[in-house]
């Protein structure tokens, strides 16, 4: 936490100073601040402004990390600088970066444009990215890096330490060596630790470890990120299905799996891209956030529905008007901390066929408990508010009703709308709260109209 902090005081440091000195119209001590920063506290500041003072800082950015700063924006913003790029432009980008990394930048330019340039690079270059880009960019494969050290298992130590004498560095992020026969086939990994302390004469056979298992190119992020966790790796070798080594996943790009499934996560909620840029202009920005109103005006306009089916019970007792929106919220409130708690249980891999009626079993005892006490609680306050046992008794019932329905909706919601191939992030919001409106406003004014008939 203490890090996250002061990484966004540092943030907001750089943009200040940024701010001051494009304010100022000193574009010589810019430039020398922006460039003498990472390229990733220069993806951030340039996040954090607005489109014309990013157009300013961005043509000011050294050409020897251009392509790194490129890589650490979000594709939002990274699109919209690629499509204003010439191809000689986007060849010399590509000479610098990790294949995995350029894979990502090719795979938002359109096909015509990632074929020209793929012609402008070199054959060794352009292979390795074509290998990279066969695979889908959700899958190991697509997350894959080609710059592996391999070694074979029948060399000594002192010829493998030799060997990488020959580098002037090892690749970011390697705690081992991969170890393959002739053919490319995965045999095993040669950890750093054992190179270093075992009698040089031994045989890399004879100290590799066999027992780490190589990741399918077909495997989800999502579970890569998942074996990572559990298994604390920092890098992990990748293979085709024959067995044969692609590559390897580091830790960096499982790190960005994690960030952009919680930044989905998140922004879905509303209804939003994970990858919307905070300064896009106004006709940028809202197209996708009406599109998502529209569909809340429609579910709206269902739940109104219901409620002018019970107009004439509505006119005659005037309290119903003023309860009926606390049944409603009760209900969209507990089944959205039930919803909640189940896309994140799937998006752990924690939830599946076996457990899943345990948990719908646990929520509506949970919802039933908790109907119970707040329809004792509101029940106390309509009798005491408007003197009519009858009210209080309404809306205890419908209280206890929608939190039952809610603990109901929020649990199946999320696995139902997984199975119809809709991210339950994105829809699982907006179909709760119709769910429990929609039973709210039933069980509410339809108890009313039976008891005030």
């Amino acid at each position: 936490m203490q890090a996250a902090e002061k990484l966004k005081s540092q943030t907001q440091a750089h943009l200040a100073r940024v701010q001051e000195l494009l304010g100022n119209g000193t574009i010589h001590q810019l430039r020398q601040m922006v460039n003498g920063l990472s390229p990733v506290q220069i993806a951030r500041v340039l996040q954090s402004m607005p489109a014309p003072s990013r157009s300013v800082i961005f043509d000011l950015i050294d050409d020897d990390i251009i392509g790194e700063v490129i890589e650490e924006l979000p594709e939002d913003i990274r699109a919209r600088y690629l499509a204003e790029w010439e191809v000689e432009e986007l060849a010399e980008l590509t000479e610098e970066l990790d294949t995995d990394d350029l894979v990502d930048i090719l795979q938002q330019l359109p096909e015509k444009l990632t074929q020209e340039v793929l012609a402008a690079m070199s054959a060794q270059d352009r292979e390795r990215v074509e290998k990279i880009l066969s695979f889908d960019e959700s899958t190991a494969g697509g997350l894959t890096n080609t710059d592996t050290i391999t070694v074979r298992p029948r060399h000594t130590l002192d010829v493998v330490l030799r060997y990488l004498r020959r580098h002037e560095e090892l690749p970011p992020s390697t705690d081992a060596l991969i170890v393959v026969n002739r053919k490319d086939d995965y045999l095993g990994l040669l950890p750093l630790s054992k190179l270093l302390t075992t009698d040089p004469n031994v045989t890399v056979r004879e100290v590799m470890v066999t027992d780490t298992n190589a990741i399918r190119s077909s495997t989800s992020d999502k579970e890569v990120a998942k074996m990572f966790e559990d298994n604390d790796w920092i890098m992990a070798p990748v293979v085709d299905d024959n067995g044969k080594l692609i590559g390897r996943i580091t830790i960096d790009d499982v790190v960005d799996v994690i960030r952009e499934g919680a930044d989905h996560s998140f922004m879905s909620l509303a209804g939003l891209n994970e990858e919307q840029d905070t300064f896009a202009p106004a006709l940028r920005a809202t197209p996708r956030r009406a599109v998502w109103l529209g569909i809340n005006l429609l579910t709206a306009l269902l739940a109104s529905s219901v409620i002018d089916m019970f107009r004439d019970t509505i006119d005659k007792v005037v309290a119903l008007a003023v309860l009926m929106p606390i049944v409603a919220s009760m209900g969209g409130v507990a089944g959205s901390q039930t919803l909640t708690m189940i896309i994140r249980g799937m998006s752990l891999g924690q939830i599946g066929r076996t457990n899943i009626r345990w948990l719908l079993s646990r929520e509506m005892m949970v919802g039933m408990i908790n109907g119970m006490l707040w329809a004792l609680v509101m029940g106390v306050l309509a009798a005491v508010w408007f003197g009519d046992y009858r009210i209080a008794l309404i809306i205890a019932a419908a209280m206890a009703i929608n939190l039952l329905a809610a603990a109901f909706a929020g649990t199946l919601l999320p696995p139902l709308l997984k199975s119809m191939k809709i991210d339950p992030a994105l829809a699982g919001g907006v179909t709760l709260t119709t769910v429990t409106d929609v039973v709210g406003f039933m069980s509410f004014l339809g108890l009313a109209t039976v008891f005030f008939a």
